[in-house]
């Protein structure tokens, strides 16, 4: 069983379990809307995802020197934790290194994109931290340039820069 973590701020909560319930209604209403109408107005479906890890030290290291984050530690539900930072209203979801017995870091399934603002720079730092690129930079039209590396843990994770 996956389990879900937040940041502690209970009112985080609210918009959240709403979002979800308005996401799951389920059929079409009565004026003939779907659910994936729903979802293209209310924006993004994802709201968090976990990164399975096995050493956090060396996680929370190599998150922090490729990507130049800050990340926040803290025990949620008796799992070892590091959030990435999150800003209300702004795009994308919120997120986490999690290390526990649910959580096995791996190359296959889901593909966690990590927005860069110079995917090359990325890639040096993620080498230089003894990363392994998975799938070489590629230039993918007006939406800019995508990658893959296997984070520290052996997670397959993809990189991707907008096209200035």
């Amino acid at each position: 069983m996956t389990r879900f973590a937040y940041p502690p701020a209970p009112w985080l909560l609210i918009p959240l379990c709403l979002e979800i319930a308005a996401c799951s209604a389920g059929g079409p209403t009565a004026a003939g809307e779907d659910n994936s109408t729903k979802a293209r107005m209310m924006g993004n479906p994802v709201v968090h995802f976990e990164i399975p890890v096995t050493d956090m030290d060396r996680a929370v290291a190599f998150y922090e020197a490729v990507f130049g984050y800050r990340l926040t530690r803290q025990e949620v539900d008796g799992y070892d934790m590091a959030f990435f930072a999150r800003a209300d209203g702004a795009a994308g979801a919120s997120g986490a290194l999690a290390r526990g017995d649910v959580y096995r870091p791996s190359k296959e399934g889901v593909i966690v994109y990590f927005d860069v603002p110079d995917i090359d720079a990325v890639l040096q730092k993620a080498k230089a931290r003894g990363a392994r690129i998975l799938y070489a930079k590629k230039d993918i039209g007006a939406a800019g340039f995508v990658a893959e590396i296997e984070d520290s843990e052996g997670n397959r994770i993809a990189l991707s820069q907008v096209r200035d």
